[in-house]
């Protein structure tokens, strides 16, 4: 494939209901890879779908190829794959049955030696055929493309133990790795519905209001932007909206993973998916059905499951290498014993098969994704969005977090404590100067001083030139006179500052709050003090994280008082102040410098540039909002901090069922490997350890979804 994308390639997406697993998709990333015009491919195991970036004047050359490995390829539209896949077409019970009993009874005959050979070798091909066709196809089309998966190895062992005339255990092993496949599967299944049933929660009909005023049932899928929604209590919300008539509270939990209910009215925000519990709303819908928050959230851990995670890189890696060398390993078994030390050929070969029934890599292979698709869907349970499986596999490395102060610790909704004027003729006309800048500003500081100018009633005036200067503060023109309104670093950078004026900033400063001053040409005009409160749950958060082990940074554009009075309150080992975008960015440096791994959590603008340094970057309160659901590398749902811990925790816990995963299928098999060479194992036994360690993994995976 080529390493870049053409400007004219195009994004094909493909449902493959056989692509269960990583067998499958390496089959079809082989095949497809040496496909002219196919430049990349986008694999969502979850869904059973496969995107192709590819510059092909159609997609029928991508359909036979995959066709040609025994899969069927139906093309999908754009934006169907946010879909759950549709459930496999239940196979008859009938064959495998049949193949059980068959299996049994040639072991039965064969002990009690009760028929002739070739009635043992019947009943055993009646029970390998009914059984394993489908393990022979596969293995057949894998065997045609060089790849030598677990089916292609099983074929090859059964047919070998035919070959040597061990019918009963040919029929036995053949049973035993179908039953297997199907439990695998059927276990495959449950972490692949732990993220389709997400999308489940949402309602396919809401009730519209129609032009003429009439309500009516609708498709919440035909529902455009804008039509008003109605919802009863009791029921989920359909469409993600803003209410416009009514009062209620909401379970949030599907979306934010918050465990109480929040009141909810008129101007406030809903998501489809969550449950109205008291009274009746009626919201205007802001989002299609297929670009709600929650159909976003299932769209990023899709794509999160299909970006490998390191371990799972190494062992993809790993396996590429060590199946051929098993093989060619078996092959030496098989013959160097019988030609040039005297062995008997049947002895040799026999165990050669059982080496490369044992030694197959399957539980390998299929222990990381089920790992890491599971620890996304008990993540998103959470209100914990993952964007890869990299970040989830590396959270458990993090040792130092640095964190915003304002939105992050604090509630972000600060309010004017305090109103200063240092000059007696401003002293009536400045609230109003003062508003009116930062009524232009969306910064929790000057939205506090606008706050109290409106309680208040004061008029505004136009402002002109506005500027907003990052960092410091903002500036406008009102009535043909510039003035400012910034901290303590603009009034320094303007060269009007005072040791008078600094007495007085220091004073309110040591009180945790934040000063802003309104200033003409002449000189500051008069001073506001701004205080946020803490949030409960940051105190908590903090000495969470504290026990984990991770030190913590508080990084703020107020001035160090501030930040040390609240870093005091919550707990936080360090703070700094007056900091710019650059400054927070080069403190992240500064722990990188000094061997830390460092996690950064933030909310603004402002923190992006550290966000996009730290090893992993946390968005807060992403409900509803775009950008930080698309860019950031976790999104907290909601504005609660001990998300990170909990986060921490689960990656810990998955990286450690990791290495248990990775550790005990090699173990077992290195085990094994010894039984088989004393010659004490048997090929239904080879088996048992390999597809008994693979469900081992599997279910081991699985309990990352256990609430």
């Amino acid at each position: 494939m080529s390493a870049t994308i053409s400007a004219s390639a195009r994004l094909s997406s493909f449902r493959i209901e056989a692509m269960d697993c990583p067998t499958e998709q390496t089959l079809i990333q082989n095949k497809l890879g040496k496909l002219a015009g196919v430049q990349q491919l986008q694999f969502n195991l979850i869904n059973r779908v496969l995107g192709v970036t590819h510059d092909l004047p159609s997609t029928a050359p991508i359909i036979e190829a995959i066709k040609s490995l025994g899969m069927q390829a139906e093309p999908i539209e754009q934006g169907a794959d946010a879909e759950p896949a549709a459930p496999a077409v239940k196979k008859h019970w009938w064959p495998l049955a049949l193949s059980g009993v068959g299996a049994l009874a040639a072991e039965v005959i064969h002990f009690t030696d009760s028929a002739p050979s070739w009635v043992i070798a019947l009943v055993a091909l009646v029970s390998i055929l009914s059984g394993g066709l489908g393990t022979y196809k596969k293995g057949w089309i894998a065997l045609k493309n060089l790849n030598l998966n677990i089916n292609a190895l099983m074929s090859i062992a059964v047919t070998g133990a035919v070959l040597i005339g061990q019918w009963p255990e040919a029929a036995m092993v053949m049973f035993l790795f179908t039953v297997a496949e199907l439990i695998e599967a059927r276990s495959l299944d449950r972490a692949r519905n732990a993220i389709g049933g997400l999308m489940q929660m949402t309602p396919e009909q809401v009730t519209v209001q129609l032009p003429d005023g009439t309500w009516v049932e609708r498709e919440a899928k035909s529902i455009e932007l804008g039509a008003l929604v109605r919802v009863r209590p009791g029921e989920r919300i359909g469409l993600d909206g803003e209410v416009v008539s009514g009062s209620s509270t909401i379970d949030q939990a599907p979306i934010t993973g918050e465990s109480l209910p929040i009141e909810k009215t008129v101007g406030d925000k809903v998501f489809a998916g969550t449950i109205n519990q008291a009274g009746s709303l009626e919201y205007k819908v802001t989002a299609a059905a297929n670009n709600s928050t929650l159909a976003r959230i299932i769209h990023a851990v899709e794509q999160a499951q299909g970006a490998r995670a390191p371990t799972q890189r190494f062992v993809d890696k790993f396996s590429t290498i060590y199946t051929p060398v098993v093989f060619v390993f078996a092959l030496a078994v098989a013959v160097i014993p019988p030609l040039f030390m005297g062995a008997a050929w049947f002895d040799w070969i026999y165990r050669a098969l059982v080496l490369l029934v044992v030694a197959c890599p399957c539980a390998l292979v299929i222990s990381t994704p089920v790992t890491i698709v599971s620890g996304l869907a008990a993540a998103a349970r959470k209100g914990i969005l993952v964007k890869g499986g990299v970040y989830l596999e590396g959270g458990y490395k993090l040792d130092y977090l640095a964190l915003d102060k304002t939105g992050t610790i604090t509630h972000g909704k600060p309010v004017q404590t305090d109103f200063l004027p240092l000059d007696p003729l401003a002293e009536n006309t400045a609230p109003a100067l003062a508003a009116s800048l930062a009524g232009r500003s969306d910064h929790p500081v000057s939205l506090a001083i606008a706050n109290a100018a409106v309680d208040k009633n004061l008029a505004l005036h136009a402002v002109d030139n506005f500027q907003a200067l990052a960092g410091r503060g903002v500036s406008g023109e009102i009535n043909g006179e510039l003035y400012h309104l910034g901290n303590h670093r603009l009034v320094e950078e303007l060269g009007l500052c005072s040791p008078a004026l600094e007495e007085k900033l220091f004073a309110l400063e040591k009180q945790g709050k934040t000063v802003v001053l309104l200033l003409d040409r002449s000189g500051p005009l008069a001073l506001f003090a701004v205080a946020d409160t803490v949030k409960d749950t940051s105190r908590e958060a903090i000495a969470q994280l504290h026990e984990l082990g991770v030190k913590t940074l508080m990084l703020t554009g107020d001035n160090p008082h501030t930040a040390q009075a609240i870093a005091a309150q919550v707990g936080i080992d360090q703070a700094r102040g007056d900091l710019l975008p650059t400054d927070k960015l080069q403190a992240i440096e500064a722990l990188y410098a000094q061997g830390h791994r460092v996690g950064m959590v933030g909310d603004g603008i402002n923190d992006a540039p550290a966000l996009a340094r730290a090893e992993i970057g946390f968005a807060m309160a992403a409900a509803g909002t775009d950008t930080a659901i698309e860019t950031a590398d976790v999104a907290l749902m909601d504005d609660d901090l001990r998300k990170i811990p909990a986060f921490i925790r689960l990656s810990r816990q998955t990286s450690n069922i990791l290495v248990q995963n990775i550790a005990l299928a090699l173990v077992i098999k290195a085990i094994f490997l010894g039984v088989t060479f004393a010659g004490l194992a048997t090929m239904w036994m080879a088996v048992f350890a390999d597809m008994g360690v693979s469900l081992l993994v599997v279910f081991n995976g699985l309990r990352l979804l256990r609430k």
